[in-house]
């Protein structure tokens, strides 16, 4: 199984926008949660989990997404690693399957990510995998 995006789209009237990911059915979600940083520019990564799977959706602002891979032995597979940039005004879910961890970066102030779990809050505490920021170093910025 690999990352997958489901994409969303945004409805403009004279009322105001309406920003949506219809194909996004929340199944075999048990809980969500909502991050948000205190600062732009700051990274939460890498998490990974064995059982769990997570969606990504991005509420308000912008964040630089990676998912990489667990090998057998809880290392990270950093050659077959997926990056995106994820932005509210472009409306995606994310799906970061089991064996995969996962991290983020906001680009901008103010950014809200939401996370919708496949897991328990006790099943996925079992299932907790953790590398430090840089083990996948994806965090710079292209300047054109």
């Amino acid at each position: 199984m690999e990352p997958k995006i489901i994409s969303g789209g945004v409805a403009f009237d004279d009322r105001g926008s309406l920003r949506f990911v219809n194909d996004f059915n929340f199944e075999g979600v048990q809980r969500f949660y909502q991050v948000e940083n205190h600062r732009q520019g700051f990274i939460r990564a890498w998490h990974g989990h064995k059982k769990e799977g997570k969606y990504v959706y991005v509420a308000h602002g912008s964040i630089i997404l990676g998912a990489v891979p667990l090998k057998i032995d809880d290392t990270l597979d950093i050659t077959l690693g997926k990056k995106c940039i994820l932005s509210s005004q472009l409306p995606k879910v994310v799906f970061i399957p089991p064996n995969y961890a996962n991290g983020f970066k906001n680009l901008e102030n103010d950014t809200i990510v939401m996370f919708f779990s496949t897991s328990s809050l006790e099943e996925s505490k079992n299932d907790d995998i953790r590398y430090p920021y840089d083990t996948w170093n994806i965090w710079n910025e292209d300047f054109r």
